[in-house]
């Protein structure tokens, strides 16, 4: 478990995932051997809602245990806008120019044609999912946080409804392994496909936060504003 008096350089050097998570609570690079709260408290962020997504993500079990003492909500929420904006604008995009700059797009190559229709299809299904949560879910809870209890809605709802959407991103990954016919630039699918596991791995990391810190922090504060 790190704590506020670790030094953030130890942090990141000890695993690399979390380049992500200080990436989405807006803290930079070059911070030199400032702890966890000096360089939280440089960049005006929460040092305990940091603290408690880093210390989440590095667990194995998605136990709870005391991990919402302290958490700020609209911190959290901030985070999880940035993560959208980096899988739809950045990682996302990204990864389609390299696809289709490592895949024979002629019109006589269906493989290639196919793997492109299962990835735009993909990105379409994780846009809908997070413009809902950033549209209906997130302004939800800025009533929550202003006292106001929608009738119509509760965090109950997105929960249920919270599917993984990742199974598309796995027929592609078959596609791409059992089927894309050898020749071409190897290196750079390879590279692709590298950059697409990843990105599945960060999206379930993303959808563990939302399910076992997101929910339950607003399920806390539904019973409070009851």
């Amino acid at each position: 478990m790190y704590k506020p008096t670790d030094k953030m350089g130890d942090l990141i050097c000890e695993n690399y995932a979390l380049l992500q998570v200080m990436s989405r609570f807006g803290i930079s690079l070059g911070f030199g051997d400032k702890s966890v709260q000096e360089v939280c408290d440089m960049n005006q962020v929460d040092c305990n809602t940091f603290l408690i997504v880093v210390n989440f993500l590095g667990e194995e079990s998605n136990h709870i245990h005391d991990h919402l003492q302290g958490l700020s909500i609209p911190a959290l929420v901030e985070y999880l806008k940035k993560a959208h904006s980096y899988f739809l604008d950045f990682q996302l995009p990204t990864i389609r120019r390299k696809l289709i700059e490592a895949i024979d797009c002629s019109s006589e190559n269906e493989v290639a044609f196919l793997i492109v229709k299962f990835f735009d299809a993909y990105v379409h299904e994780v846009r809908k999912h997070m413009e809902y949560e950033n549209e209906k879910v997130f302004t939800y809870v800025e009533h929550l946080l202003k006292g106001e209890r929608l009738k119509d809605y509760s965090i109950g709802v997105f929960a249920r409804h919270h599917d993984q959407i990742n199974a598309k991103l796995t027929e592609l990954k078959n596609i791409i392994i059992k089927y894309y016919p050898s020749g071409g630039d190897n290196q750079l699918l390879n590279a692709t496909l590298f950059d697409i596991f990843s990105c599945e791995e960060d999206l379930a990391s993303h959808n563990r936060v939302e399910d076992f810190i997101f929910v339950p922090a607003i399920m806390e504060l539904e019973k409070e504003i009851k």
